[in-house]
């Protein structure tokens, strides 16, 4: 990208995320940075003022479910700086358990979260940038967005969409010179899977009943001791992002190699490993 005090819009940022590290890591590379929450986290991004160099960050609420929240913060943005040369679309909520007894509500959630959220901030900002012919949407996938995983299937499919409308949107923001990014994690230290683990406790599944203990592990199957440092993830995704020439997909992390393998084997090959990991691999009855 071309250079000059670049202005750059994360969602998702509360701490203990990996929103929180891409506004570090952005700020490290001369940005001016808007780390953007909904209102019940704002207090969670005060911190990020010890981080702060050249008042090179700064807060802003953002709820990517609200068209009103979402133009309000492009408008704020607009005003003060007249441009967003990169948005990140962070925000995301996990929702695990099985998909026959999962209330629909949530996984209408993780698709309102996870991929409208994205494609609305991307609808808001793309005109700033077609007008300037210069901009980057970096959309965040997941692995499990190639390969689904038993437990996980909002996230799972929310993901899969993400990964497909990058696809799409890549294309057809081209004649207006805006690069979009896909970001495909791997395991990366978060508070993501405690956040997930915390949404179980208000399920008591039916069928599903002697799988429980799974189910509760899937939520926190990417946090293992292997699982990549979040500033060493944000500082790759933040240096790829802002090179001269765009990079189509950033695949980084613990366990990306594994995924990318599984994306290559036969259907009954990914099967067999994926009951074996999440314990399928028996029959019930009811």
């Amino acid at each position: 990208m071309a250079a000059g005090k670049r202005v750059v819009l994360v969602t998702g940022c509360a701490k203990g995320g990996i929103g929180y590290e891409y506004c570090k890591a952005f700020a490290e590379h001369d940005c001016h940075v808007f780390a953007s929450d909904i209102s019940q986290r704002m207090s969670d991004l005060s911190d990020l003022r010890s981080h702060n160099n050249n008042n090179s960050i700064e807060t802003l609420e953002l709820d990517v479910t609200s068209d009103e929240s979402v133009a309000g913060a492009v408008d704020t943005i607009m005003s003060k700086f007249g441009q967003i040369d990169v948005v990140v679309n962070n925000a995301g909520v996990g929702i695990t358990g099985p998909l026959a007894e999962i209330p629909t509500d949530q996984f209408l959630k993780a698709y309102e979260v996870n991929t409208v959220g994205a494609l609305r901030v991307a609808q808001h900002v793309v005109p700033h940038m077609a007008a300037r012919r210069r901009g980057r949407i970096v959309n965040i996938g997941s692995v499990v967005g190639n390969v689904a995983t038993p437990w996980a299937g909002p996230y799972c499919a929310s993901k899969a969409a993400v990964h497909a409308m990058t696809d799409t949107l890549r294309l057809e923001l081209r004649p207006f010179n805006i690069d979009v990014i896909l970001v495909i994690p791997g395991s990366v230290r978060s508070n993501f899977g405690a956040n997930a683990s915390d949404k179980l406790r208000n399920f008591e599944w039916k069928m599903y009943k002697e799988f429980t203990e799974a189910i509760t592990e899937r939520a926190t199957a990417s946090q293992g001791g292997k699982a990549t440092d979040p500033r060493v993830f944000a500082r790759h995704v933040a240096s790829e992002v802002l090179s001269a020439k765009a990079p189509k997909r950033v695949e980084f992390g613990h366990m990306s190699g594994l995924f990318r393998l599984l994306s290559w084997c036969p259907v009954w090959g990914r099967d067999a490993f994926m009951s074996t990991r999440f314990k399928l691999n028996r029959k019930v009855f009811i």
